[in-house]
């Protein structure tokens, strides 16, 4: 009696079984658990952010300063006339305006009183201001029609000092030279310190991204063998990134508008005249919004080129 011979079994059951598995890459990434960059990664870029939104703030108010402080300045002149006594004081005074009066440069004119001169002298001074035994020169408050050359002031003071002898002419704008050279060093070192809290920014994502694919590498080759795609691990590396800088440049952005809010108190309660030039404009809070928006793309252009240099070491 003969026994019927064993089915054989279908050779097509593992290539069905691969077919299965290749089919649907996009299940392999699942296999991933949300990664997380670091519990301290927020924290720090939105110090840094803070930081950021702070040297900004800085910077804009510092050249808004200096431009209304150079477009108030740059048509005016003073001229001083240097007379103890005080009788002919008044006297060449009043001859000297009288001279810049009928200038075609000049537009207005305004001899400034003795008693508001020994007013702004009299916390260097204290009393030696009003008591006459200091002299104090005549000063003439000068506005041109338009920012004269250094020719033209030349020009002025030869007019006065023709009938003037001790008057003398001096821009207001050479003055405060120094001061617009020390206020643009001062935005140069603002945007100096922007580009290495940028490059801090990007040096604590690359770490973060680095350890945080390390610890998941064992999972990233198995996935790799399942036949998921570098481009869906990094989609869900990125996800977290995106979260999490998203979540630390907008806690930044408080906390710098809020310094920023306290330091702009404090210098309105001066009620000095050149600060007063050095508010915040709309389209300087436009450069301000765009600081967070900036942080969270740098923080993801590193992630992603960090992931991508990773993953082409892999499998």
């Amino acid at each position: 009696m003969s026994v019927p011979p064993l089915p054989e079994a279908p050779e097509e059951a593992p290539a069905t079984t691969a077919t299965t598995l290749t089919a649907k890459p996009p299940r392999a990434a699942r296999l991933l658990p949300q990664p997380r960059m670091g519990g301290l990664i927020p924290w720090v870029i939105a110090i840094l952010i803070a930081l950021v939104v702070i040297a900004a703030a800085g910077g804009l108010a510092l050249r808004n300063l200096a431009e209304t402080a150079r477009a108030d300045l740059a048509s005016a002149v003073t001229v001083q006339v240097i007379e103890p006594n005080p009788d002919l004081r008044d006297q060449r005074g009043q001859a000297a305006v009288a001279v810049l009066q009928g200038m075609d440069l000049v537009r207005s004119v305004r001899l400034v009183p003795q008693s508001e001169l020994a007013a702004l002298l009299e916390p260097w001074l204290g009393t030696a201001a009003t008591s006459g035994d200091v002299p104090i020169p005549a000063l003439i408050d000068v506005e041109l029609v338009r920012r004269a050359s250094p020719a033209e002031i030349a020009a002025i003071e030869t007019a006065l000092t023709a009938a003037v002898p001790d008057a003398r002419v001096d821009a207001q704008g050479d003055w405060l030279r120094p001061v617009y050279r020390a206020l643009a060093a001062l935005q140069w070192l603002a945007l100096g310190l922007i580009a290495l809290i940028a490059l801090a920014t990007a040096a604590a994502v690359w770490l973060a991204s680095r350890n945080s694919l390390a610890q998941h590498r064992e999972t990233v080759e198995i996935i790799h063998l399942l036949g998921g795609t570098d481009r869906q691990i990094t989609r869900t590396f990125l996800g977290t990134v995106l979260r999490e800088a998203a979540f630390g440049a907008i806690l930044g952005t408080a906390f710098g508008l809020g310094a920023v809010w306290l330091l702009g108190q404090q210098f309105a309660a001066l009620d000095a005249g050149m600060t007063r030039g050095g508010g915040l404009a709309f389209r300087d809070w436009l450069v301000i919004a765009a600081v967070p928006l900036g942080g969270v793309l740098l923080a993801l252009a590193t992630a992603r080129m960090t992931i991508a240099l990773a993953l082409r070491n892999m499998l």
